[in-house]
């Protein structure tokens, strides 16, 4: 506490107001109060300087601004340190416990735009779902949001929010009897998008193993419904497995959909641990090679999640099976621990590696590979590049549209790991 000269000549100390005689020899002045720095200090005991108020202000001043901190920004780091992993102790004193923090690469924006607020405001209006929310995609604020160079998009999911499984790296809710299908979703769905004005949606749900068809009929009439409102809206679908009813399968693919997405998640070893126990890595081959058997020229695609604790050589396996019934899309990105229930980040991979798998695969022969730790199978840019080939497709001139990937869309893994 700072003690004062009162202008009387005695020490005041506030807020108790004790007085203490001074020096006698101290000259007394009608002036203005000055602290103790100026007194004798014989007689006096001295007391701990207090650090100044504005100390704190200042190292405030001296940060990011506010809107820096919101936006994620961070000056760059060399290599060493931003591939560093840091930890921070966390939880009430005496029970602290160490955790692994999120890595530079995986930091996202708060999202907080226009168009944000729009798709937002149209999906709660229209009782629609998407994966983004449910599944707690880190990308959403770059595909709800979008920028001068793409459109916002969303991904649509159907047949509700409740799933019938419960895979363990997978924030979407479970339940063995979730509520009925809204008969309304196919049109409700073709609405929404038709408002968007996009040239490529994904469409993506649930899986319904309460139902007898999985919920294949409603999937096939929700790109019908589309088909009929804008017949050039390129349409992808992600589904589940229908249980390994091919007959379902087939059934999607010929409903009038662009590209079949199916997705093995991880690698057949991990697949017990990872996914829900009716879920298996062959079932999930044999909807990809059904869906490009009903239709031959449909583009197939699936993802890969890193982190999980897989093996190099177990990658390789599972690259070389999807090789092998000519699947067509491959996306590799880093499994993120939704909560506490969820299964454990086993690693988070670097870009450099993502960018290694990136570059593997093209040369297995697939035609796009989006690789990235932000990267998830529905993401803009992948989008973009597809649509692109569909387009040359349909103009007749399939034969040239792989040979554009340097032309058109880059496929390398740009800043962040964003693809």
């Amino acid at each position: 506490m700072s003690h004062s000269r009162c202008l009387h000549g005695r020490l005041w100390s506030s807020p108790f107001k004790v007085f203490l005689p001074i020096n006698s020899t101290s000259t007394s002045t009608r002036s203005f109060a000055t602290t103790t720095d100026d007194l004798p200090t014989t007689g006096v005991t001295a007391r701990p300087r207090a650090a100044r108020a504005t100390t704190f202000a200042d190292k405030l001043n001296a940060g990011p601004s506010f809107a820096d901190f919101v936006s994620a920004k961070e000056a760059p780091l060399d290599p060493s340190e931003a591939y560093a992993l840091k930890t921070a102790l966390v939880g009430p004193k005496g029970k602290k416990k160490e955790i692994t923090r999120l890595p530079p690469w995986l930091k996202t924006p708060i999202p907080d735009t226009a168009s944000y607020k729009k798709i937002k405001n149209d999906l709660r209006g229209l009782n629609l779902h998407t994966v983004c929310e449910e599944a707690r995609c880190p990308n959403i604020s770059d595909c709800w949001g979008g920028s001068s160079k793409s459109a916002a998009t969303a991904t649509i999911m159907l047949m509700g929010d409740t799933c019938t499984r419960g895979c363990r790296f997978c924030s979407v809710k479970t339940s063995k009897a979730p509520p009925p299908l809204d008969p309304h979703e196919p049109e409700h769905t073709a609405e929404a998008l038709s408002r968007w004005g996009l040239g490529y949606v994904v469409l993506t749900s649930v899986d319904r193993d309460d139902l007898a068809d999985g919920g294949a009929h409603h999937f096939a009439e929700t790109v019908r419904k589309i088909k009929s409102k804008a017949p050039s809206i390129l349409v992808e679908c992600l589904t589940g497995d229908y249980a390994g009813d091919l007959e379902m399968v087939k059934l999607v693919a010929t409903s009038g959909l662009d590209v079949y997405a199916h997705n093995i998640e991880t690698v057949e070893a991990l697949t017990p641990q990872v996914r829900d126990r009716r879920a298996t890595f062959r079932q999930s081959l044999s909807v990809l090679k059904a869906a490009k058997e009903a239709k031959p020229g449909l583009i197939t695609k699936t993802s890969i999640m890193l982190g999980l604790g897989e093996r190099e050589d177990q990658i390789w396996d599972a690259l070389r099976e999807l090789r092998a019934i000519d699947v067509d899309v491959v996306t590799f990105g880093q499994y993120m621990r939704p909560t506490k229930r969820h299964m454990p980040v086993h690693e988070y991979v670097t870009p450099d590696v993502f960018e290694q798998w990136r570059v593997r695969s093209l040369e297995m022969g697939f035609l796009y590979v989006a690789s990235g730790p932000l990267v998830r199978s529905s993401y803009k840019a992948g989008e973009a590049f597809i649509e692109n080939v569909l387009k040359k497709r349909r103009a007749g001139r399939a034969e040239t549209a792989s040979a554009d990937i340097a032309g058109d869309i880059p496929v390398t893994a740009v800043e962040g790991g964003k693809i």
